[in-house]
């Protein structure tokens, strides 16, 4: 089973510059979305249709902005948007008791496993979405991974929007203070790793430097100068199912790339 996860900072931008002949080619059995961008009568489910998929999709209120969906060849026994069950109104709820829908989770249930994308929210560049971030949100997701993971193995997989460890950015003392790299974010990810949840790539790439973000300032792709903020994870027990996990920072449809995950009965 391949599965893909790529956040394409905007579906009809990525459209125009070959997202759908380069799916037709890579075929994979699901690819997660993430950053979207569109409602759902802005996405052309016909043409996924033509290409074999199913669409499921969970769009920001806000328009044009943030966004998921999962497109997939494998009928899913089940598929829930947002947090499911936990918050009413199946909202995502901030640290004022507000609710938010924007769009940042749906969870889709296979014989073996959960799969679970995500959008998780930027601390924005004056932190002023850093409480949220730490206080609510890290916290909620992995709540919601536990509750998951009483019924079946999960895999988590998106843009996090933390780069874990020094080795995961270019430049990591410059960046100890800003968002993506703060002790709050790089602690939200450590109790994921507290908890059991593998982080696929780095367990199968312990010293590998290879980066899923580069900023759109100062050609910063073209040298290099990236974040690894993309991620496959999964709960320990599934991991003799991972077969391989790969980075494809050849595809340049957005200031993203995509992660690829191999899965094996």
């Amino acid at each position: 089973m391949k599965i893909i996860s790529y956040n394409v900072n905007g579906i009809r931008a990525a459209i125009t510059k070959g997202f759908y002949e380069w799916l037709e080619q890579e075929n994979p059995d699901v690819i997660c979305l993430q950053e979207t961008k569109a409602q759902p009568e802005q996405i052309d489910i016909l043409r996924f249709k033509e290409l074999g998929y199913d669409a499921y999709i969970n769009s920001a209120q806000k328009k044009g902005y943030s966004g998921t969906a999962i497109f997939t060849k494998i009928q899913p026994l089940s598929v829930e948007r947002n947090f499911g069950k936990m918050f009413p109104n199946n909202e995502f709820i901030d640290e004022y008791g507000n609710t938010l829908n924007e769009g940042r989770i749906i969870t889709m249930e296979f014989t073996g496993f959960f799969l679970l994308t995500t959008y998780v929210p930027n601390a924005k560049n004056d932190l002023s979405r850093l409480a949220l971030r730490h206080s609510v949100w890290d916290k909620k997701l992995l709540e919601y991974i536990a509750a998951l993971e009483q019924q079946k193995p999960v895999v988590l997989c998106g843009d996090l929007n933390v780069a874990h460890n020094e080795i995961d950015l270019a430049n990591p003392k410059q960046n100890t203070k800003n968002a993506g790299f703060t002790n709050e974010e790089r602690e939200g990810f450590n109790n994921f790793m507290a908890h059991g949840l593998i982080d696929i790539f780095r367990r199968q790439n312990p010293t590998k430097v290879q980066y899923t973000w580069w900023s759109i300032r100062s050609g910063a792709r073209a040298k290099n100068i990236g974040w690894r903020i993309d991620y496959f994870l999964c709960s320990q027990i599934f991991l003799p199912h991972i077969q391989s996990t790969e980075i494809l920072d050849h595809i340049t449809m957005s200031d993203h790339c995509p992660v690829r995950l191999i899965i094996v009965p």
